[in-house]
């Protein structure tokens, strides 16, 4: 079964979509004008609201960064293990590494290994698809795709060990 996401218009109050989860449980949020709110459905009554959590925009971008994030990585995930021999892995980059305030341009971890940054985790925030110029901080994640070798290699590149194998 596929995600099933439902929505109602709501008369004088906004705009509410569902998710319909695979257990029959309905997780949704209403939009107003300016605000939204988190509700969770009774499982019996769609239309009985058992719990309500009101969020500011700043909160619910953080929420959605959160679910977003754990979603790349998820999907990426899937997509190496459908495919022999390609890896993905999630490299903490420590306050020690060279790179942290250098570019990701820098490091030619590309040329230099054959693997791909596809995306790196920032406080709750994933940047997908960082360009050359996008710039290391310590404890950023860095995803990385390639072959066993390759992302092993741009760990030790972020490290700062990286023997030129």
């Amino acid at each position: 079964m596929g995600v099933r996401i439902e929505q109602t218009a709501l008369p004088g109050i906004g705009l509410r979509q569902d998710l319909v989860t695979a257990s029959g449980r309905r997780i949704g949020v209403i939009r107003r004008d300016s605000s939204r709110e988190l509700v969770v459905a009774s499982r019996d009554d769609p239309d009985t609201c058992v719990a309500s959590i009101p969020l500011s925009d700043e909160e619910a971008d953080a929420l959605a960064e959160i679910l977003s994030a754990s979603m790349i990585a998820s999907q990426i995930n899937q997509l190496a293990e459908g495919i022999a021999g390609l890896f993905t892995e999630q490299i903490a980059i420590g306050a020690s590494s060279p790179y942290v305030g250098r570019r990701l341009g820098e490091t030619r971890a590309r040329t230099r290994t054959k693997a791909s940054i596809v995306a790196v985790l920032r406080d709750k925030q994933v940047i997908a698809s960082p360009g050359p110029e996008f710039v290391f901080g310590a404890n950023d994640v860095v995803v990385a795709v390639g072959t066993r070798e390759g992302v092993d290699g741009i760990a030790a590149i972020l490290a700062g060990t990286w023997s030129g194998r």
